[in-house]
This record gives structure tokens, C-alpha cells and sequence, in this order.
């Protein structure tokens, strides 16, 4: 076999589905933040814990796919493998971004907002195409974000960062040392969550020194758990495994605030056990399941292609959901028609982006760089 032409492993079907079941999860709760007046009373309480589930499903599918095949394919291959696999949406996110900026004003959130140049809003978004983070003389909105055109762009930052940690040194790692790093990765994101000010396990989208250590704590635990997992784990069959993991994983993003305003830390608990155990078991779940009929099979099909795509293109439309909330003090029971209506868009433009242009380019990028 060609070096650059590794035939592709058969996916998780259940685990694609679980992302997708996940991504949506994420839409949800920002369309409710827009409606919260702090985080102890926001609906879908947890959803922000997606990120660190999509980071640990990443670590266990990046061990399922190459772990096996560094005898066959150099490290320049996985990083093109990679980069052809996320970096055609990350793109399309920034264009999405920089073509309804404009549409995203308000008066409370961001004041500044119309006065921004269409030179800096571009320059912004070529920036952006690269995922290098943006300094704060190019932050257009004022929410300090390394990309402000397309927020949930930092997570994808910081998946790179895991990526290239896997090529160059953790692809090596035997069990015993890759279950220290699990270990002090776990330890340091337990002392984030319960020593938060706030109690939870969110941030890592500003370029500072207190996000980018909430950005590495997120993403070493569970990238690298997901790893181990794949590595130790000895599958069993589980009956209907993506209703159960996926009714599990939307019952831990759903979950209340725990402890309140008084108890805090509390909390930072919920948050540590959610990511360091009840994540790997739902995964193990439902890599331990088979689909079974033809309706199963499409609806996790389904779900699995539009994940990735509506998690890096939703935020864009979010923006605006949430400047017209706010400038019009909408009350959720007023704007669940809107609501609905902004979630159905973000599948449809998820989709939609997804088949007319994200697997074309990657199938071209595909045949140019790896020709037999």
C-alpha cells in the first residue's frame, strides 16, 4: 500500500451519532443563554461540557484511526490527514462569520459594533481561516475572542494543538506513561473546576494567560483519556447503545445548576465527575453498541455528518439570535417560535454546507495531495 493512501477504517456509527446528538445539544444552549441572567439560572445548564465530550470522543476516534498505522504513514501524512479533515469548515465558519457580522448589532452587547471598517472585519476573517488567535487590536465585537467572527473557533485551536501533541510525542507513549498524563491532566482539571470562580468548567476562547490554562485543562483530561480509553478498553455488547448513551449524554449537558449560589464548588464537582467518569463510560457505551435496522443506521449517519459542521457554523447566527433578544428584552415563552426556527436554520445551513461544499473540497484536496 502507498504511504499516502491508507484505506479508511470503518467509523463508530454510534459515535458519530452521539456527536451529533451533542452538537445539537450545543445549539440549544445558546439559544438559551441569550434568555439567562447568569449562569445559575441558564436552561441546559451543562451544555458548555460538550466541548471537553468532543474532546474526549476525539481522543478515543484519533486512537481508533491512526494508533495502528504509524508503520504505513509519516507524521506529515497525519498532519495533512487532519488538516483536510477540519480546516475546509473552520474556512467556511470565518466566511459565515464575516458575512452576517454586520447583521449582529447591538446597542447593549457589542456598542461598537457598526463602526468597525470592512477592511478590519476581513482581515479578521483571513486571520481567522488560519486559527491563529487574534490579538486584542482585532478584537471587533469586544467579547475578547481569539476569533471573534466565529467564537466556538478556539476549541478547534486547541484540538489542533492535541492533534500535533498525538503525532509528534503521545502516539508513543505506552499505557503506563500515557495513564500519568491522564492522571495529572485529571488532577489539574479537577482543581480548575472546583477552585473556578464560578464554580464551572467554561472558558479558554480569550488570548490570557487565565483562559489559555482553562483551554490546556480542557483539553489535556479528555483528549488524552480518550486515547487511553480506546487503548484499555475491552468493548461488550450493549442493546439500543446510542438511545442510552444518548439520553445519557443529554441528561448530563441538561442537568441544573448543583449547589446554587451558596456552594459553589459544588458544582466544580458535578463538572469534574461529568468529564473525568460519566464521559468515558457513555462512550464506552456506545462504542460497545451495533446498529441493528436501516432507520437507526441513517439517523446516526445523519447526525454524525452535520455534527462538526453545525458546531463550527452555528455561532454566527447565535450572534444574531442573541443581539435581537437582548435589544428587544425578548422573554424565552415570546421567542420559542424564533428559537426553533434558529435551530432548524443552523442544521439546514449545517447540511448544506456539509454537501455542497465541505466534502467536494476535501475530496479534492484529497486526490491532489495523496495521488497513488
Amino acid at each position: 500500500m502507498n504511504n499516502n493512501t491508507l484505506s479508511s477504517k470503518p467509523h463508530y456509527p454510534i459515535l458519530d451519532g452521539l456527536r451529533g446528538v451533542a452538537a445539537i445539544m450545543v445549539v440549544a444552549f445558546h439559544i438559551f443563554e441569550a434568555h439567562a441572567t447568569s449562569y445559575l439560572d441558564q436552561v441546559i445548564n451543562h451544555g458548555y461540557l460538550a466541548v471537553d465530550f468532543f474532546f474526549l470522543l476525539s481522543g478515543f476516534v484519533i486512537a481508533y484511526a491512526y494508533d495502528d498505522r504509524w508503520d504505513k504513514m509519516s507524521i506529515g501524512n497525519f498532519f495533512k490527514r487532519r488538516l483536510i479533515r477540519l480546516q475546509p469548515m473552520v474556512i467556511m465558519g470565518m466566511i459565515i462569520g464575516a458575512l452576517l457580522f454586520y447583521f449582529q448589532g447591538s446597542t447593549i452587547l457589542w456598542p461598537k459594533l457598526m463602526e468597525v471598517p470592512v477592511w478590519k472585519v476581513l482581515l479578521t476573517m483571513v486571520i481567522g481561516f488560519t486559527l491563529i488567535p487574534l490579538p486584542p487590536s482585532l478584537d471587533i465585537r469586544g467579547w475578547a475572542e481569539m476569533h471573534p467572527l466565529n467564537g466556538p473557533g478556539w476549541s478547534l485551536f486547541y484540538e489542533y494543538i492535541a492533534n500535533i501533541l498525538y503525532g509528534l510525542f503521545v502516539r508513543k507513549f505506552s499505557k503506563t506513561v500515557l495513564s500519568i498524563l491522564v492522571f495529572i491532566s485529571g488532577c489539574a482539571l479537577i482543581h480548575l473546576a472546583i477552585t473556578s470562580p464560578n464554580g464551572y468548567l467554561v472558558g479558554g476562547w480569550s488570548l490570557n494567560t487565565e483562559h489559555i490554562h482553562i483551554g490546556f485543562a480542557r483539553m489535556m483530561y479528555p483528549f488524552f483519556a480518550g486515547i487511553l480509553l480506546f487503548r484499555m478498553g475491552e468493548l461488550i455488547q450493549v442493546k439500543n447503545a446510542f438511545f442510552w448513551s444518548s439520553l445519557l449524554v443529554i441528561i448530563a449537558l441538561a442537568m441544573p445548576r448543583i449547589g446554587g449560589s451558596e456552594h459553589i464548588w459544588y458544582n466544580g464537582i458535578y463538572d469534574s465527575a461529568v468529564v473525568i467518569l460519566f464521559f468515558p463510560l457513555v462512550i464506552f457505551i456506545a462504542a460497545s453498541g451495533e446498529i441493528k435496522n436501516k432507520f437507526s443506521s441513517r439517523v446516526c449517519k445523519f447526525f454524525g455528518d452535520i455534527s462538526y459542521p453545525i458546531y463550527i457554523t452555528h455561532y454566527p447566527i447565535i450572534y444574531i439570535y442573541t443581539a435581537w433578544v437582548v435589544n428587544n428584552k425578548i422573554k424565552f415563552s415570546e421567542a420559542y417560535p424564533i428559537s426553533i426556527l434558529v435551530l432548524l436554520s443552523c442544521v439546514a445551513i449545517a447540511y448544506a454546507c456539509l454537501k455542497l461544499y465541505d466534502i467536494p473540497v476535501r475530496k479534492w484536496i484529497s486526490s491532489k495531495v495523496f495521488q497513488k
